[in-house]
C-alpha cells in the first residue's frame, strides 16, 4: 500500500502520551519521540498504517488533507 492522495498521517496531539509503542513498528522511522509526544515526518511517510493499531489511545490516523 503506497501513499494515498489528498490524505494525510496525523498525531492526535489532545490523546498522545508518548508511549513509543508506534515508532518499532513504523519501517521507513518517520516517527519520532520528543518530550512525550510522538511527532511524524509526514512528507515521507508512506502510509503504510502498520503503527496505527499499536497506538492504545486511538492517537494515529489517515485523515483527509484540510483544504
Amino acid at each position: 500500500m503506497g501513499r494515498e492522495a489528498n490524505k494525510e498521517f496525523v498525531v492526535r496531539e489532545d490523546r498522545c502520551f508518548g508511549c513509543g509503542a508506534c515508532i518499532a513498528l513504523c519501517p521507513v522511522n518517520v516517527l519520532t519521540l520528543d518530550q512525550r509526544m510522538i511527532y511524524v515526518d509526514e512528507p515521507n511517510c508512506t502510509h503504510c498504517q502498520l503503527c496505527i493499531p499499536s497506538c492504545p489511545v486511538f492517537a494515529l490516523e489517515l485523515q483527509p488533507v484540510a483544504d
